[in-house]
């Protein structure tokens, strides 16, 4: 049940909401709501009924205005305070069990201004709600205060009938600490919608629609209820004010939750725990929240965890990411991101996913300048080691590894998949490319594997792309191989080059012939493995009939990583124009853009692969014939077979260092703590993949033969 966006009252059928100001003096509550209609069977108290709520010691200031359900038992509602108009539906004289945590049916020891309140629910000791509609077998306890007012935005960054300007419209400051990246939040916003917001600031029109479609999806009247989902649990907190919350939601001993979505469901139940203080934020589904954690002005897209005192501002935290201990400011982090220690520092940076912050990283916190206006940008897979401090503006491909040291200048370095170290004995900068394939290839294999199996997303809008190769990174090793050509080496196969540090000193590309050899592989594994998706899909005895059903446009497209999912640039722009003219009129058109690149994205794949084989092979669409496809293929064994290889003696290289052993005091010991290699799972997974594609391929040769 997805109850944000939409009028909460009106989505049961309620009729509209009219705030009534009561006469001055009255009592100290001036604003009630009233509401009229609605598709529930409510009745006023009989006197019985009232005569029992009196003896248990409840008041009201007009009992006329207490409704109930048939089913109602006032013997369950107990030295309580009711103003303004109550509705409440079914008690039985029930136990409600959850975790242990053990409830009486009921309404306790607690006041309630204008609140509807659902069937076999657990009340007890909430000392001031107002405002809020709750669901059926709700358990709340021990809550100091929990309000609504009448103009409360549940976390979007809209504007209410009365208020005066832009001033109050809530933003996030993503990316860029001086706001110049800003985006107007609302429920709902993927990791893409806010990558657009941020980048194409040039394009005032463009900007200006995303605000209006934004603005469409709610309307400015003031008076919305605020909200606790059905099987909700809420105990032990001090301050819940204009929040909704979805149902199955657990939250326990939270300090403040201000001007909050809290998407819940029962397939992806969300939690916050002790002491959190949240506030400005829309919270997505099935997020997990707990223990010290201060955010604010933030979205977490669904499954992302926030814990042990993290603090995140200002800041988009994609899908299935997690950031543990450490302070995240002014950032735009795309899915499946990990950050997990106390004294790493993250600020005005675009993460773009598949992403690993390490103990004591700072990044971006270096100001060069006089303003704080510096930004980071970091293709997926970036992984800054113990220690490194950056200074912005700095830039880094796909995959880029940074080895420990602080880096003095601001970076740029365009070869994807590269070790880039600080040394300082020389005083020289050194980038490896092609690095995670020669050296670090369990690592590689093992991420990917697990950034999709850890994708929990039910409702998987934007089709994200964990593989190592994808055209992005495809795109980034082609170019790397056209420049090594260009490169003059010596006698180590290195070369020496300026413009990717900003400093006169020297920057050296190591490994420059085995790291164009290996991207060279690469590329042309990629290709052998979209080809055979395609076979899969088209399968036939003749190779001649296979080739020609093979993509014919022989032009290499670029790509662009949005939110982690990657869409053709040309496509891009059309969406854009399309935004622009009126013809994209919701953000729900937006993202029905996202699915259908994602239902088109293995064939453009398919089409890019081959390009991108082509061009560093220097070849042209006629040149693909039977031989080369089958040579293709049996090199794509070979390949897979050096990866399988590489990823176990990777792995092995941590059993046979003495310095890894000395801590046990034999095999069994070591066995027994870090596990058997020969029974790892990913490694015994990968052999088995390995297996099965080899069989495939020589399956598909034979047929051609």
């Amino acid at each position: 049940m997805n109850i944000i966006n939409k009028h909460p009252l009106k989505e049961m059928g309620y009729g509209f909401i009219e705030p009534q100001y009561l006469p001055k003096g009255k009592d100290e509550y001036h604003l009630r709501f009233a509401v009229s209609g609605g598709n529930e069977k409510y009745n006023k108290l009989t006197p019985e009924q009232i005569n029992t709520l009196i003896y248990n010691q409840n008041t009201s200031d007009n009992w006329n205005n207490i409704l109930v359900k048939p089913g109602f038992n006032a013997a369950l509602v107990k030295n309580c305070k009711f103003y303004g108009l109550v509705r409440i539906g079914q008690l039985k004289a029930l136990y409600h069990e959850f975790h242990n945590f053990k409830a009486p049916e009921g309404i306790y020891n607690s006041t309630i201004i204008s609140c509807d309140i659902g069937n076999h629910v657990c009340i007890d000791n909430v000392q001031y709600m107002s405002h809020y509609i709750i669901g059926d077998d709700v358990m709340l306890a021990n809550i100091n205060e929990m309000a609504t007012t009448d103009k409360a935005k549940f976390g979007n960054g809209i504007l209410k009938d009365g208020e005066p300007d832009e001033k109050s419209r809530m933003v996030i400051e993503v990316c860029n600490e001086n706001g110049g990246r800003k985006i107007i939040p609302y429920d709902g916003m993927l990791a893409g919608d806010a990558y657009l917001w941020s980048k194409y600031r040039d394009d005032k029109e463009l900007l200006e629609k995303f605000k209006e479609l934004t603005e469409k999806k709610f309307d400015k009247q003031r008076g919305y209820y605020g909200q606790v989902g059905a099987r909700t649990v809420i105990k032990n907190c001090l301050i819940i004010k204009d929040t909704l919350i979805g149902s199955d939601a657990y939250i326990k001993g939270a300090n403040k939750l201000k001007n909050l979505t809290i998407n819940s469901d029962a397939e992806r139940k969300s939690q916050i725990g002790e002491s959190c203080e949240l506030v400005n934020g829309i919270i997505g589904f099935g997020c997990r929240i707990f223990y010290g954690v201060k955010a604010v002005r933030f979205i977490t897209a669904s499954h992302s965890q926030l814990k042990y005192g993290a603090r995140l501002i200002n800041s988009y935290l994609g899908n299935n990411s997690t950031i543990s201990c450490c302070e995240v400011l002014n950032t735009m982090i795309f899915p499946a991101h990990e950050q997990h220690h106390n004294n790493s520092f993250l600020c005005a940076s675009l993460i773009m996913g598949q992403s690993n912050i390490a103990a004591g990283a700072t990044i971006g916190s270096n100001h060069n300048s006089r303003g704080a206006d510096g930004e980071i940008i970091a293709g997926r897979g970036f992984w800054p080691g113990l220690c490194v401090s950056l200074k912005h503006n700095s830039k880094f491909a796909s995959f880029t590894i940074l080895a420990k040291g602080d880096y003095p200048t601001e970076l740029n370095i365009p070869i994807p998949f590269s070790l880039v170290s600080n040394d300082v004995s020389k005083d020289t900068l050194v980038v490896m490319p092609a690095y995670w394939f020669m050296y670090n290839m369990y690592a590689l294999a093992r991420n990917a594997w697990k950034y999709d199996d850890r994708d929990k997303r039910i409702q998987k809008t934007q089709l994200i792309e964990f593989d190592y190769l994808g055209p992005d990174t495809v795109n980034e090793m082609v170019e790397a191989v056209s420049f090594f050509r260009t490169l003059q080496l010596n006698e180590k196969g290195e070369a020496a080059i300026k413009g990717w540090e900003n400093s006169q000193r020297k920057t050296i590309i190591t490994k420059v012939p085995q790291s164009s050899a290996t991207f060279t592989r690469m590329i042309k594994l990629n290709a052998a493995m979209q080809l055979l998706l395609h076979f899969e899909k088209h399968p036939t005895h003749d190779i001649q009939a296979f080739i020609k059903s093979l993509p014919k446009t022989r032009e290499r497209t670029q790509w662009v990583n949005v939110g982690g999912q990657l869409i053709r640039k040309d496509s891009l722009e059309k969406l854009k124009a399309n935004i622009k003219k009126g013809k994209a009129k919701s953000w729900e058109d937006v993202h029905l853009f996202y699915q259908q690149e994602g239902n088109s994205y293995q064939q453009d794949k398919l089409q890019h692969a081959l390009s991108s084989l082509l061009d560093t092979l220097q070849l042209k669409r006629k040149d693909i014939n039977p031989s080369m496809i089958i040579q293709l293929l049996k090199e794509a064994v070979d390949t897979k077979e050096w990866m399988k290889n590489e990823i176990r003696n990777t792995r092995a290289k941590d059993y046979k260092n003495p310095f890894r052993k000395m801590v046990y005091d034999n095999e069994e010991e070591m066995s027994s703590v870090i596990g058997d290699i020969d029974e790892n799972g990913f490694i015994i997974d990968q052999e088995n993949q390995f297996n099965l594609l080899k069989k495939k391929i020589n399956g598909i040769i034979r047929k051609w033969k």
